[in-house]
């Protein structure tokens, strides 16, 4: 049950992101044992697998929310971006399939992401993993809670553990570039648990099985990270790009040309200080 309700800011936004949510993760699961129909998209710069289980989910979040927030703009992964959501203050983020590798694996590393941004800032989320049934959901100055079938929701606090030898990184199953290893290594962290989704990777840090999660790659886009952000920095943590600098959504370029870095928070700034001097030598600068 979601607490106290309707006079809760975004309760009424909550309630139907929660909905879509369990629903689009349903019909993904009516797609899983196959057969899947698997078509390379071209995304940006690079090509990337799609299912019809992608495109169902989609369509059916994506005319849900127009139907309920008709002023609202939307971006979603499946959708033509027209650049309606540009002219709007409020924009919803959905990627109606987060880990589409980890879907045609059958590895369970899937998740819908639901995202809210309002005047450029991630205020609500809710990231569900349909073959588990867990789903964490957050609001602006409202928690990160999660919830499990047959429990109560549980209120999500990241850890504090600050020393790098000590901490878990939240890695990506895909092949590791040596620039990777690298920071690894610089950061001196020696655990790992290994998983797809940025929204899975996000949810070991709430939970405190994981501490740190580096991309290095330009590729990540807002629909990605807006669910994942808010349910972190809800839960005590902090999500920035490679940089340091905050993450803003509602931009023309969908990128995250940054990168991003989230974290339980307690070590973030220095994690930040040990990056730049490699970012610098593989080149990076900050891009505009």
């Amino acid at each position: 049950m979601i607490e106290s309700q309707a006079l809760l800011p975004y309760a009424h936004e909550l309630r139907i992101a929660v909905d879509l949510a369990r629903a689009a993760g349903e019909m993904i699961l009516n797609y899983y044992e196959g057969p899947l129909y698997i078509e390379q998209k071209q995304a940006l710069q690079a090509l990337e697998p799609v299912t019809q289980a992608d495109r169902a989910a989609n369509d059916l979040i994506v005319r849900a929310i127009a139907q309920e927030f008709p002023d609202d703009g939307i971006l979603a992964e499946e959708s033509i971006d027209t650049g309606r959501r540009l002219t709007k203050r409020r924009v919803w983020m959905i990627d109606p399939l987060d880990g589409t590798n980890g879907f045609i694996d059958g590895n369970g590393d899937f998740a819908v992401q639901i995202g809210l941004a309002q005047d450029g800032t991630a205020v609500l989320g809710v990231v569900y993993q349909p073959l588990s049934e867990v789903l964490y959901r957050a609001v602006q100055e409202q928690g990160s809670w999660l919830e499990r079938p047959g429990a109560e929701p549980q209120r999500m606090h990241v850890s504090g553990q600050n020393e790098f030898s000590l901490m878990c990184l939240a890695a990506s199953r895909s092949h590791r570039s040596p620039r990777m290893d690298r920071v690894v290594k610089a950061l001196g962290v020696r655990q790992e648990i290994q998983r797809g989704s940025v929204g899975v990777k996000v949810g070991l840090i709430v939970e405190q099985r994981c501490d740190l999660y580096v991309h290095l790659s330009p590729r990540t886009k807002q629909w990605d990270t807006c669910a994942p952000q808010i349910v972190l920095r809800e839960a005590g943590g902090r999500f920035s790009d490679l940089f340091g600098g905050e993450i803003e959504y509602n931009l023309p370029n969908v990128q995250h040309a940054n990168g991003i870095v989230a974290s339980n928070g307690a070590a973030h700034a220095q994690v930040i200080e040990l990056l730049a001097p490699l970012l610098s030598e593989f080149g990076r600068v900050p891009a505009s």
